[in-house]
Parts: C-alpha cells; sequence; structure tokens
C-alpha cells in the first residue's frame, strides 16, 4: 500500500504522544512494503526539537507551511494512496479533511488519537478544531486510540459510519531492558507530559510518597511543568526526554508510574503508548485505574493497580524480584499482544474490509 498521513508531529516528540506512534507504526509499515508520505506542518516548537529520527526508505516526511502551499502535492499523493488518513489535532484539520475526502484515495480516514478530548467539545457543543464542521460521516473508515463506549459515541456524535479502534503500540526495537544508568536510579519513575488533569494523580502517587519516602530517588521527565515543580529535594526533574532515553529512565528505577488523563479514564479502554513502551522495557508498572485495563495487561501479574500514597507504598516494598517478575510479564504481554507490527496487520485488514464492502 501506499499511505498518504496528515498529522500533528512525526519529528518531534516534544510535549505530545503522536509523534512515537507514528514512528513505530511506519517502520512496521516500511518492513512489509508499504511506502509513506507524512505531511506535517512546519512549526517553530517542534522545529526547535526534533529528535532527528529518520523515516525508513520508501517513505518520507513533507514539510508545509499551509495548505495552500502544499495543496498539489498533498492531492497528488493521496490519489495515488490506498490509504489517505488525517488525525486529530492536525493543523488546518478541515481543510486537510476536503482535501483527502475530494482526493482518488482508496481507504479515506481520519484516525482519532485523542477521541477522549473530541467527544468532551462534542458533548459541551463546542467546536473541534481539527474536525470537519459537518462531522465525520464522510469518512470511509473512522479509527479510534479508544475504545469502549467511545466507539459509539463518534457515531452517534459525529456521524462516523465505520468506526473501529487502532489502539496504541510500541517498536520493541526501540524500547527494550537496558543496563540501569546511575544518575537516572530510583524507586519510582513518571514520564508524561504536563497536564491539568493529571497533576492530582502525580501529586498523590509520586509527589506524596516521595515525602514520605526520603531515603529514595525518584525520577521525573517531561515537558510544560510549572516553573518550581516539583519541589522536593529526592526528586530529579529531567524535563523533555528524548525517546533514544526512555530505555534507560524506564530500566533504572524499581518501577514507574502510569497516570491517565481524566477525561481519557473516565471514557476507558485508553492505553497510552508510555505503558507499552514501559512494559516493553521490562519495568514494573503501577497505574491507576479504569475500565477495560484488564483488556491489555492483567492486573497483579503484568500490572499493578494503585489508587493512592498508601498503595503505591505498599508496592515499593516489594522485592526486586518480584517486581522484575511482574516487569518480565507485562514485556511477554506486549511483544506478542501490542507491538507496532501487529497494528499494521490490524491496519491492512481493517482497509481491506473497507475495500471488499464497497
Amino acid at each position: 500500500m501506499h499511505l498518504a498521513i496528515f498529522g500533528l508531529t512525526i519529528s518531534s516528540s516534544w510535549g505530545n504522544g503522536h509523534a512515537t506512534l507514528w514512528r513505530a507504526l511506519v517502520k512496521a509499515l516500511a518492513r512489509r512494503g508499504h511506502t509513506v508520505a507524512f505531511f506535517e506542518r512546519d512549526v517553530p516548537y517542534y522545529a526547535a526539537a526534533r529528535d532527528g529520527w529518520i523515516p525508513p526508505i520508501g517513505s518520507r516526511i513533507c514539510f508545509y507551511n499551509s495548505v495552500e502551499e502544499v495543496a498539489r502535492q498533498a492531492l497528488r499523493e493521496c490519489d495515488r494512496a490506498d490509504l489517505a488518513i488525517y488525525t486529530s489535532f492536525c493543523p488546518e484539520g478541515p481543510e486537510i479533511a476536503r482535501l483527502i475526502i475530494d482526493s482518488g484515495a482508496a481507504v479515506k480516514a481520519f484516525y482519532d488519537l485523542d477521541t477522549p478530548i473530541t467527544l468532551d467539545a462534542a458533548r459541551r457543543g463546542s467546536r473541534v478544531d481539527y474536525l470537519p464542521e459537518d462531522g465525520l460521516s464522510a469518512f470511509d473508515l473512522v479509527l479510534s486510540y479508544t475504545g469502549g463506549k467511545a466507539l459509539d459515541e463518534l457515531k452517534s456524535r459525529l456521524g462516523a459510519r465505520n468506526v473501529l479502534p487502532l489502539y496504541g503500540s510500541v517498536d520493541p526495537e526501540s524500547h527494550f531492558p537496558v543496563a540501569p544508568v546511575e544518575y537516572l536510579r530510583g524507586a519510582l519513575s513518571y514520564l508524561g507530559t504536563y497536564a491539568a488533569d493529571r497533576q492530582q494523580g502525580l501529586e498523590t502517587m509520586f509527589v506524596a510518597v516521595a515525602r514520605r519516602m526520603t531515603d529514595e530517588r525518584f525520577q521525573l521527565a517531561g515537558a510544560q511543568y510549572p516553573e518550581g515543580f516539583p519541589g522536593e529535594p529526592n526528586i530529579c526533574f529531567a524535563g523533555h526526554l528524548p525517546p533514544s532515553m526512555h530505555p534507560a529512565f524506564f530500566c533504572s528505577s524499581r518501577a514507574t508510574l502510569n497516570l491517565t488523563r481524566t477525561v481519557m479514564a473516565e471514557n476507558g479502554y485508553c492505553p497510552s503508548g508510555r505503558l507499552f513502551e514501559a512494559a516493553a522495557c521490562g519495568t514494573a508498572i503501577l497505574s491507576d485505574c479504569w475500565t477495560g485495563l484488564d483488556t491489555f495487561f492483567r492486573p497483579g501479574t503484568e500490572i499493578l493497580l494503585v489508587r493512592g500514597t498508601n498503595d503505591v507504598m505498599d508496592v515499593l516494598s516489594l522485592s526486586d524480584v518480584e517486581l522484575r517478575r511482574i516487569g518480565e510479564a507485562a514485556r511477554a504481554r506486549v511483544l506478542a499482544e501490542h507491538t507496532a507490527e501487529q497494528r499494521g496487520l490490524q491496519l491492512e485488514a481493517l482497509c481491506d474490509r473497507v475495500v471488499d464492502a464497497a
């Protein structure tokens, strides 16, 4: 297949979870002989924080400054594409959507990587900047990073005709167990971009734990945190961490914490890319709770569920052997079910289904 993809970014992982997902998926698709043209608007904040990622042979990144500037090239790519797809938070989304819909692409799709945010805005009657004004009915296929009840709501609220989940994944060649790095060592780590509706969980299940376990060191990394945070002497704050450092970050702590944005947890079936990355590194994961989590990992044996400070401290009292056993079980599960290679196969099958039904 040839794919024309229009997304938020693939060149920079700064402050977003889109880039690493697309890199893994594009790499997996290229390995199966597919080609990709990824269109990314050239904005200063991503341009200043690109990770140096190089697309696989047969695929390329097409930077542009405006839809008008790139329309002719983009239409050519869509006309010859087996799948033309654009994502949530794609700049000038409605214009890109119209370009795809008017093209000769075999399958025209929208991939919502932020479904709970999209639906929350729709429920409140707010305009969703990246969606066409008439909703999603014109697309052959709507993919959702979030499953469960969100799939039906994409139909009922936004008019999607054919909605299917395409969950996050991981590239096991980029995320795997590595030797600990001394300056990253800690009892517990957390990796995630700042989000206001995750902050209470971070305070309760990370900062408060560090405050009570003063003899231990804790590791925090992520972009856009307020100045002065976290403010505890035993919390080491790394700021933005490039993807190449993620395995060392995860593997240097006894366990890592996964926190879910409130709007996503309320919908359920919302595994983050970081969840799969940490599991692929063989690190024991502590996670907040949401409906459908047991679809991806088995609580108690592949992942440990926590609801507050005491729960986290109880987990950290487990032996290294016990935590290692849980991390290894999570790694086995992610390699069996949640790699980018498997998501690529699913995407192929979904496209075939659409074409066969036409």
